[in-house]
């Protein structure tokens, strides 16, 4: 349905009602659409822990070794990735 703005502003609470009921409402502006009013839908959050045990990793993921690699990109000059 479209309604103009002014229309919208005396019916706003059936406008909202018609959006409860999964109807579309455009809101006007001398014939040519501006808003669209729709059904609130809240968003779909996980669950914390969604992903436990769906991800892996290596067992040596916090070794000596792995560690000096991390450090090492981080704090070695590398001009090439600046370009």
């Amino acid at each position: 349905m479209q309604v103009n703005i002014l229309e919208a502003k005396n019916s706003l609470s059936s406008l909202i009602v018609a959006a409860e009921r999964d109807e579309e409402v455009i809101i006007a502006r001398n014939g040519k659409p501006v808003a669209r009013i729709v059904k609130y839908e809240a968003p779909k959050v996980a669950a914390p822990g969604a992903w436990r045990g769906k991800a892996g990793y290596a067992a040596d993921w916090n070794s000596a070794g792995n560690n000096a690699e991390v450090e090492r990109l981080f704090t070695e000059d590398d001009d090439a990735s600046a370009a």
